[in-house]
């Protein structure tokens, strides 16, 4: 079956869309990658080697770093000891080319400058695939960079920041409010709330029996899930929800099989919830 071509171009939007938003995440995905044991004020402030970062947005690459380590190093002056160097063999100037580079800061201070633009560009494509020009798309668009930076911040540090996980609920119960009053839209925003309390009460139960196993920030990252999947009604929450454990007891049962997992092995969930939900929303914005 062939694509239609309104949609085919309403496809590309969304992808260039998501490429341009997912360009901008390394610089905060390093911002935000602080472990409990270093936080602060909960994001970081400089770049590894100190330096302050300046802005939220953009590549995660230092100016002052890639300023020093352009710098040349002092080489060694003409003299009586120049012919012994140049005798001794490359051994010598290898050795101090490797000290020299072991010792020069490093420009770029984060992963993921090609690797989130294409992942942000391939989900925001898929939804817009699935959920066509209904006027929610918009909503998944601008929600799909956040669930992307969420869950790169997850897998560095497994930690989901507060900053991060209460906003986007409210996000998206406020963006899914003017959506509901537009024509041609396929989901009920009171159902989107209700799934936000019910799935946060959830996980706020699983936290409350296994604070080990769940943790705080799945809980309040679930009432984004449950909007989101709300949205289009409860079947659709308990798609993701399943889809998101499942997702997860398939990860660490591939990590026990191959030995780096135990029983009290503790994994980022969050990566798997994001995933989860996009699953159950794709389906339900194919079934809507």
């Amino acid at each position: 079956m062939t694509t239609p071509p309104g949609d085919l171009a309403l496809i590309t939007v969304a992808a260039l869309w998501g490429a341009i938003a997912g360009a901008l995440l390394p610089r905060a995905v390093h911002r935000f990658s602080v472990p409990w044991e270093e936080r602060a004020d909960g994001w970081r402030t400089t770049c590894p080697a100190g330096h302050p970062i300046r802005g939220w947005l953009g590549r995660a690459r230092c100016g002052r770093c890639a300023e020093l380590g352009s710098r040349p190093g002092p080489g060694p002056g003409p003299g009586p000891g120049a012919e012994s160097t140049a005798d001794a063999g490359p051994t010598a100037s290898t050795a101090s080319s490797a000290s020299t580079a072991s010792t020069a800061p490093t420009a770029s201070y984060a992963p993921g400058a090609v690797g989130l633009p294409v992942l942000t560009a391939l989900l925001c494509a898929a939804l817009a695939a699935a959920t066509g020009v209904r006027p929610e798309l918009v909503v998944w668009l601008l929600l799909a960079p956040v669930g992307v930076l969420l869950a790169a911040v997850d897998l560095r540090v497994r930690r989901l920041p507060d900053p991060l996980t209460l906003p986007l609920a409210a996000a998206a119960l406020v963006l899914l409010g003017p959506a509901a009053l537009l024509p041609e839209h396929a989901g009920d925003w009171t159902t989107a709330l209700l799934g936000a309390l019910a799935l946060g009460a959830g996980y706020l139960v699983l936290h409350l029996v296994n604070p080990g196993g769940m943790a705080y920030g799945d809980v309040k990252l679930a009432l984004s899930m449950g909007a989101v999947l709300g949205w289009y009604g409860w079947a659709t929450v308990m798609l993701g929800t399943f889809a998101a454990f499942l997702l997860g007891a398939l990860y660490g049962g591939a990590l026990a099989v191959v030995g780096r997992a135990g029983r009290k092995t503790t994994i980022a969930f969050g990566p798997f919830m994001l995933a989860g939900t996009f699953a159950g929303l794709l389906i339900g914005a194919y079934a809507a």
